[in-house]
């Protein structure tokens, strides 16, 4: 008789306790099913169903396409995969910015129709009425500053943000308020390593970076960057652990052929 043992579910208080134990938390992306089953196998904290599946996912050069539904569609795929990692969801944009009623039946429609744990929204000052709403609602909220891909046509370049003092003052500031506001945890993109180090002592709500250096207290990256299935995206924050493209592109090369030769499928590949 086989003992089934029982998942230990990461929970926003996992996340806290983690950063109390100086215990790094890992993070990546998932959009759809089969992904997201092998990530939470292989003990990922974290599951971002993130508005980059507008990029990765669906081909658009930037993330504003995505619309709350496909961002539905994604998130609840993702959690009929997962037994232990928190499932975070991006808010797409438009669902949240400046309309805090909107912010709130967008959060809810995540909750109720994926399954989801969390949600996440870019932004600061800007969207505190926003985050003040959802969570009086009783759903937790992960807050993101620094580069905020959303925003993008408002800063017209993907650099590193914050690098002037009075950018990094208001980045520290925001960060403040998301805490002060009870959001779980805070996404940092693309800041200087020193900053990154500030916030995160200054928080008690663990951090996770993304282009943030090693001083944050958990690491993000998109799951399709990291693998090496997206070929054209070469930050400097980006490690490659495969080159996916090359090995998917040889084995469908390989089936070809296979096919056009007759050895597929051979004697024991019939009935």
């Amino acid at each position: 008789m086989s003992i089934h043992k029982e998942v230990k579910r990461i929970t926003t208080h996992v996340l806290q306790a983690m950063k109390a134990r100086g215990e790094k938390i890992t993070m990546l992306t998932a959009y759809d099913y089969s992904m997201a089953r092998i990530l939470d196998e292989a003990g990922v904290d974290v599951l971002l169903v993130g508005d980059s599946a507008s990029n990765v996912m669906a081909g658009h050069e930037t993330t504003l396409p995505i619309t709350l539904d496909q961002m539905i569609y994604h998130a609840a795929a993702v959690v009929r995969a997962v037994k232990r990692a928190l499932v975070v969801v991006d808010l797409p944009f438009g669902s949240y910015q400046g309309n805090s009623r909107k912010a709130l039946e967008s959060a809810i429609r995540i909750m109720k129709e994926s399954g989801a744990h969390a949600v996440k929204l870019e932004g600061g000052s800007e969207v505190a009425e926003s985050v003040a709403r959802i969570l009086s609602a009783g759903v937790p909220v992960m807050g993101h500053l620094g580069l905020t891909p959303q925003s993008i046509y408002k800063f017209g370049t993907y650099k590193v943000r914050a690098r002037e003092e009075e950018e990094a003052r208001k980045l520290k500031e925001d960060a403040q308020l998301l805490e002060e506001l009870g959001c779980f945890s805070l996404v940092l993109e693309k800041i200087p390593a020193t900053l990154g180090k500030e916030v995160s002592e200054q928080l008690c709500i663990p951090t996770i970076g993304i282009g943030a250096g090693r001083f944050t207290d958990g690491q993000v990256l998109v799951t399709h960057d990291l693998l090496g299935i997206t070929k054209d995206f070469q930050p400097r924050f980006l490690r490659r652990y495969l080159d996916l493209f090359e090995v998917i592109k040889g084995a469908t090369q390989q089936y070809i052929q296979d096919v056009r030769s007759g050895d597929f499928p051979n004697e024991s590949e019939q009935y």
